[in-house]
C-alpha cells in the first residue's frame, strides 16, 4: 500500500443503505494523485451526460489527498466533486477547515455518496462504523444550529447543508465549522454541491477518527515540512495575509480599478475605503482562525452589529466582500458581515448569491424584473436572500442563478458568467489574464485556477493592459495548480513545484521529477476537459460586458478579436485543435 494514503475508498448507498469499501487503485493514484484528480478519474467511469445532477444516480465526492492528514503546512482543505447541477459539467469546490483530516484519522482517502434517502438522514463515520440517522429534525434548520446541535452530540467534524441545498438552490453550498469549536469553518461553495447533498435528502456528516498516518521516509519527510516552514515564515507576505486576510486585496485591487462594482459596471467603488482589509481588522475582527495544520491563520472571527443583528462568525472573506459589498453597492461591513451570515447559515455560495442579487438589481433598474430589490440596500437584499434560500416568490426563479435567468428575461448583456458560472471578484477589463482564466476553467468561471491579477498589477506580466503572454502563463499555472490542488494543499501556502514534490515523495514513496508533477497537472487538466467535452460543454467565451470599457479607462476592454487571439494562443500552448479539443497526440503523451 502507498503510504500517508489509507488505501481504503468508503462507499455509501443512501437508497439501500449499503455500506461498502473499495481499494484505493494504485496506478490511478500514481498518475492523479488525489483531490480532483483521483476524482475525475473516478468521476469519469461512472457519469455520463444522461444523468441528471439531482437524481439517485449522480456521485458525490468527498475527497483528501496525499498530504492531507500528515503535519505538513497548509495541507487542511479537501475537495467535493459531481456533476454539477449548477453548470452541468465538472462540478468541483475546494474546501479549508479541520474536515478533510478526520476522514484520513477514520481510516479512508475518499467518500463516494450515490442513491436518495427515502427521508432526511445524516451520517455518522468513525474508525470501524457508519450510521444512518434520522434527520428530520434537523430538517429546515441552518447549518449554525444544525452543526452546534451535531457537535454536542457526536464530538465530530461536521459537514452539513441549509435549507438552501434543501430545497435544492442550484448554487447552494455546504458549510462545515460554522459552530466555531474546531478553528476555521470553511465552504464548498461553488457549483451547487449543496444541492447534489440536498436531493439526496441528506443533511450532515459527522466524522471522528484516531488512525495515525505512516510515511514512506518519516525522517526525510520531517526535514521537508521543516524547510516548507520555514518558506512560509520568510515569505514577506505572509504577515500582511495573517493580519488582514483575503480581505487585504480590497484596497489594491479597488485602486487598479478591478473591484467589480454595482453588477461590474465600474471597477472601483466610491466607499471602498470602509469595507477594505484595514478597515475590518480595526471595526470587527476579535482573532485569527486557522485550518489544520495552517502556520498563516488568515480567517478572521467577526463580531457583527447590524440593525437588531449581533452575532460572532468567522469572515468575511475578500470575494463576498467584493460580490456581496461593491457589487451590490455595500459600501457598510457590517451589513456585507449579516448578508455574508445568512449565506452561511442558509447554505447558499456567496459569490453566485452576490452575482444573482447584482444582476436581479440591475434588471429591475432597466425594467425586466418587477422586483423589490435595488443596490445599496441590504436590507432588500436580505430579504431576497431567503426569498432564494427557501424559494419563495421570485426567489424560486433567482435560485437558478444568472445564466438561467438571463436567459429567460433576454436580459444576457448584463450577466456576468462564463459555462453558467458566475464571475469571481476580479473585473477582467483590470486584468485581461482573468478573461481567459475564467473563459478556460474547468468548472466555469474561477479565480483559483490561475491567478493573473498580482502578476499583472506588480509587472511579472507586462505590459498590464495586454494579452502578451497571458495564454501561457494561464496555461502553466492552470497545469501547476492541477496538481498542486490535488495534493491537497491550499493555495495561499507560498511553496514552490520542488517544496510540493520533496513533501509528495517522502511522504509517499513516490519518485516524482518537477517535469513529471507538472505532467501529472497537464494530465489532470485534459481529463477534466474531456470530461467536460463528454457532457457537451459550452464554448470557452466571456460575456458581452466585456466588449464595453471601463468608465475610468477606454482602454480597460477586451474586444472580440483580443479574446479571440489569446484564446487560440492557449489552444496551441495546450497543443488542443482550434476548437478546444485535445488532440490524440497530445493525449497519447499523457497516457490518456
Amino acid at each position: 500500500m502507498l503510504k500517508s494514503y489509507r488505501g481504503i475508498l468508503l462507499k455509501v448507498n443512501l437508497t439501500t443503505h449499503e455500506i461498502s469499501t473499495e481499494p484505493l487503485n494504485e496506478d490511478i493514484a500514481k498518475n492523479f494523485l488525489g483531490g480532483a484528480g483521483y476524482a475525475c478519474r473516478y468521476l469519469y467511469d461512472q457519469i455520463d451526460k444522461d444523468t441528471d445532477p439531482l437524481s439517485p444516480e449522480n456521485i458525490l465526492i468527498i475527497m483528501t489527498g496525499p498530504l492531507m492528514g500528515t503535519f505538513a503546512p497548509n495541507t487542511g482543505r479537501w475537495v467535493v466533486c459531481s456533476k454539477s447541477p449548477y453548470t452541468g459539467i465538472w462540478g468541483e469546490s475546494n474546501c479549508g477547515s479541520w474536515f478533510g483530516a478526520e476522514i484520513k484519522k477514520a481510516g479512508y482517502d475518499f467518500l463516494v455518496i450515490n442513491g436518495k434517502a427515502d427521508k432526511p438522514v445524516y451520517l455518522t463515520i468513525t474508525n470501524d462504523k457508519v450510521q444512518f440517522h434520522d434527520a428530520k429534525k434537523l430538517w429546515g434548520k441552518g447549518s449554525f444550529a444544525v452543526e452546534e446541535q451535531l457537535y454536542q452530540k457526536h464530538k465530530g467534524k461536521t459537514v452539513s447543508i441549509g435549507p438552501a441545498g434543501e430545497n435544492q438552490v442550484l448554487f447552494a453550498c455546504i458549510n462545515t465549522g460554522t459552530h466555531g469549536h474546531h478553528g476555521r469553518a470553511g465552504h464548498a461553495g461553488r457549483g451547487g454541491a449543496g444541492a447534489v447533498m440536498g436531493s439526496k435528502n441528506l443533511k450532515a456528516l459527522v466524522i471522528k477518527g484516531t488512525q495515525e498516518i505512516s510515511y514512506a521516509d518519516s525522517h526525510a519527510f520531517n526535514d521537508a515540512v521543516k524547510k516548507a516552514r520555514h518558506t512560509i515564515r520568510q515569505n514577506t507576505f505572509v504577515p500582511l495575509r495573517r493580519k488582514y486576510g483575503t480581505p487585504y486585496w480590497v484596497r489594491p485591487v479597488n485602486e487598479a480599478g478591478l473591484l467589480p462594482t454595482r453588477n461590474f459596471t465600474k471597477g472601483s467603488f466610491e466607499e471602498a475605503a470602509s469595507i477594505t482589509g484595514e478597515s475590518m481588522h480595526e471595526s470587527i475582527v476579535v482573532k485569527n482562525t486557522a485550518c489544520f495544520s495552517c502556520p498563516i491563520a488568515c480567517g478572521k472571527l467577526s463580531t457583527v452589529k447590524y440593525a437588531n443583528h449581533h452575532f460572532t462568525y468567522d469572515g468575511p472573506e475578500y470575494e463576498t466582500i467584493a460580490l456581496l459589498g461593491s457589487n451590490c453597492g455595500n459600501g457598510d461591513l457590517n451589513a456585507i458581515a449579516y448578508l455574508n451570515y445568512l449565506c452561511d447559515d442558509y447554505g447558499l455560495d456567496t459569490i453566485s448569491t452576490g452575482n444573482i442579487l447584482a444582476f436581479a438589481s440591475e434588471c429591475s433598474q432597466k425594467g425586466l424584473l418587477n422586483i423589490d430589490i435595488d443596490f445599496s440596500h441590504p436590507d432588500k437584499q436580505a430579504r431576497m436572500i431567503k426569498k432564494i434560500a427557501f424559494r419563495e416568490g421570485i426567489g424560486d426563479l433567482l435560485a437558478e442563478g444568472v445564466y438561467r435567468v438571463s436567459n429567460k428575461i433576454e436580459a444576457n448583456e448584463y450577466a456576468l458568467h462564463c459555462k453558467g458560472m458566475e464571475f469571481p471578484g476580479y473585473d477582467p477589463r483590470g486584468a485581461f489574464g482573468m478573461a481567459l482564466a475564467y473563459a478556460t476553467s474547468d468548472r466555469g468561471a474561477c479565480h483559483q485556477r490561475a491567478w493573473t491579477v498580482n502578476a499583472e498589477l506588480k509587472g511579472a506580466l507586462s505590459p498590464r493592459l495586454s494579452i502578451e503572454g497571458r495564454a501561457s502563463w494561464v496555461k502553466d499555472v492552470q497545469d501547476e495548480r492541477a496538481a498542486f490542488f490535488s495534493l491537497i494543499l491550499c493555495d495561499f501556502a507560498p511553496l514552490d513545484v520542488t517544496h510540493s514534490i520533496s513533501l509528495l515523495n517522502t511522504a509517499t514513496g513516490f519518485e516524482y521529477t518537477p517535469e513529471g508533477y507538472l505532467t501529472t497537472g497537464e494530465r489532470i487538466w485534459n481529463l477534466i476537459r474531456l470530461y467536460n467535452i463528454g457532457e457537451g460543454s459550452p464554448t470557452d467565451s466571456i460575456p458581452p460586458r466585456l466588449h464595453v470599457p471601463l468608465p475610468d479607462n477606454d482602454q480597460k476592454v477586451i474586444t472580440a478579436d483580443m479574446f479571440t487571439t489569446m484564446l487560440q494562443e492557449y489552444y496551441q500552448e495546450r497543443q488542443w485543435d482550434s476548437h478546444g479539443h485535445p488532440t490524440h497526440k497530445k493525449l497519447a503523451e499523457l497516457g490518456l
